[in-house]
């Protein structure tokens, strides 16, 4: 595919005020910027990873049952489908960095919001407060776009993804220590560390979003959202790319609120051993976005990577609901997280090879609002799934659900931004 029209050969921020950034159309340049967000995305998610297991709990103290805890974890989600557009829109009018600042310095207060709490409402606003501030990883993916050459974004995509994986690894550990301190001591801790992530990045961190390269007009909200939607509609493949990253996402946020209680029930695993199945997969999604991404997409485009993750992604979940053994336990595992951590990144990456330069941002924010509303989703799907239906049921409709996301992309014969 030819470079996007309307952008230079050789883009640089050489606006006044704005540091000389190196654009994405330069050979081998970018890599300094990607591994200051890769830090920055990182320390993020270890200060949510060390909240997201002890949130149920700490709900508890306040009287929330369990109905009140799944819509204290909803809210979160809901809040990012709800904004993660608007964030992508702003970002394309002023800039990268300075969303990306407001989201870090929003996350860090509403982790110290929820130290202080003092009763359940206390915890909503913090949650609500929690999930405008998530809703930037649109942004993050923009920021992604800017900085790397076409040939590499999947690669940088799945970089990005790396550090979700990592940060969940070792957030929730962290948590799980620092919890003996005092049930608000990890919420504490969460809040520093945002904090600091914010304070390195106002310094180190530049922008990847020239002026040049920005657009004047302001529309936030849904009316927004539609408009991109509409403007895509236009580009052959774009809907299928959004279909299949949404359904993606639906059937694994119902695999992760599941999947406790399904090893709990099925294989009689203590807490401590759901833990090590979740790290597990964390590990496997880690090493498959940092390390296998790259040559993946070299040999068979991004578009063949994001077909290659859906099968495995589908794969695994059948086996996952039949597996007779440990040993096939793990090996559908495996297949889960070559599927979850290939066709995620390559699926963005193709999304934002197809978005117009100028409007990457919003596009992508689109793109992670259909992502949230499949979290909203997800959860209460396979819950009543799994309650209602059987063990396995979860899984085995998770796996037609991307099944179908899978036919859908191979219907969508010519992807925009599409190599391979």
């Amino acid at each position: 595919m030819p470079p996007e029209r309307g952008r230079p050969a050789s883009p640089r921020n050489d606006q006044p005020g704005e540091p000389r950034f190196p654009g994405p159309d330069v050979p081998g340049m970018g890599g300094a910027s990607l591994g200051l967000l890769f830090g920055t995305v990182f320390l993020d998610l270890v200060g949510f990873g060390i909240v997201i297991p002890l949130l149920p709990l700490y709900a508890e103290r306040f009287g929330a049952g369990a109905v009140t805890i799944t819509m204290l974890v909803a809210v979160y989600s809901l809040m990012q489908f709800i904004f993660a557009p608007w964030w992508g829109q702003l970002s394309d009018r002023i800039g990268r960095r300075p969303v990306l600042l407001i989201g870090l310095f929003g996350s860090a207060g509403s982790y110290l919001l929820f130290g202080i709490a003092g009763s359940l409402t206390t915890l909503f606003v913090g949650r609500i407060l929690a999930g405008v501030a998530g809703a930037n990883i649109g942004v993050a993916q923009a920021y992604v776009a800017d900085v790397t050459r076409p040939a590499d974004r999947a690669r940088g995509m799945g970089i990005i993804g790396a550090a979700f994986g990592l940060g969940f690894i070792f957030g929730p550990a962290i948590g799980g220590v620092l919890a003996r301190y005092g049930p608000a001591v990890p919420f504490f801790a969460a809040g520093g560390l945002a904090l600091v992530n914010g304070l390195l990045a106002l310094r180190w961190l530049p922008e990847s979003h020239g002026i040049d390269r920005r657009v004047a007009e302001s529309q936030p909200g849904f009316a927004a959202r539609w408009q991109a939607l509409a403007r895509l509609a236009r580009v052959p493949g774009v809907w299928q790319l959004f279909a299949a990253f949404s359904l993606l996402t639906l059937a694994f946020a119902g695999l992760e609120a599941t999947m406790s209680l399904w090893a709990d029930r099925r294989w009689d695993f203590s807490a401590s051993e759901v833990a090590y199945l979740f790290a597990y997969l964390g590990v496997l999604v880690t090493v498959v976005q940092g390390g296998l991404i790259g040559p993946l997409a070299r040999r068979l485009g991004e578009r063949g990577v994001a077909l290659l993750g859906l099968g495995s992604f589908t794969a695994g979940l059948l086996a996952l609901a039949i597996a007779p053994t440990l040993g096939t336990l793990a090996a559908a595992l495996a297949l889960i997280a070559l599927g979850q951590g290939a066709a995620g990144p390559a699926l963005s990456a193709l999304i934002s090879r197809a978005a117009p330069a100028a409007e990457r941002g919003r596009v992508l924010g689109v793109s992670q609002s259909l992502s949230a509303l499949g979290r909203v989703i997800g959860p209460v799907w396979g819950g009543v799934a799994l309650s209602r239906i059987g063990l396995g049921a979860p899984y085995l409709s998770g796996a037609l659900l991307v099944a179908v996301g899978l036919v859908v992309l191979l219907a969508g014969s010519a992807l925009a931004g599409d190599q391979g």
